[in-house]
C-alpha cells in the first residue's frame, strides 16, 4: 500500500473557501500527518511510549521488549512474546556430528 501525502496536496483557488483558510489547513494536515504509512507499525522504546499519549486500540512495536502490543485504553498488553533465535545448533547421532551455523 502507498503512503499518504507523499506529494503536496491541491492549492485553492477561492470558489467557495477563501484560498488562504484552505491553504493553512492543508498546511497543518501535512505538518501533522507527514507521511503516513498504513502498514508500517510505530516502532518505540518502553520510555518513549511511557512519554505519550495513546488512544484506546493503538498498535505498536516496543523496541526495549521486541514484543508487538496495544493499548486497552488503561495499559498496554503484549501481543507477541519476544524470540531469541539460535545462531548455532549441535547435534549428535550414531552417524557422527552435525554442527549447523547460521550467519
Amino acid at each position: 500500500m502507498s503512503k499518504l501525502l507523499q506529494t503536496q496536496l491541491p492549492i485553492a483557488t477561492g470558489e467557495y473557501v477563501p484560498a488562504s483558510v484552505f491553504n493553512r489547513l492543508i498546511r497543518i494536515l501535512e505538518i501533522n500527518l507527514g507521511s503516513v504509512d498504513p502498514d508500517n507499525t510505530i516502532q518505540l522504546s518502553t520510555t518513549e511510549r511511557d512519554s505519550l499519549n495513546f488512544n484506546q486500540g493503538t498498535l505498536i512495536f516496543n523496541t526495549t521488549t521486541e514484543t508487538l502490543q496495544v493499548f486497552d485504553g488503561t495499559e498496554f498488553i503484549d501481543l507477541t512474546s519476544h524470540r531469541t533465535y539460535l545462531t548455532g545448533v549441535s547435534a549428535t547421532s550414531a552417524l557422527g556430528s552435525v554442527t549447523v551455523s547460521t550467519p
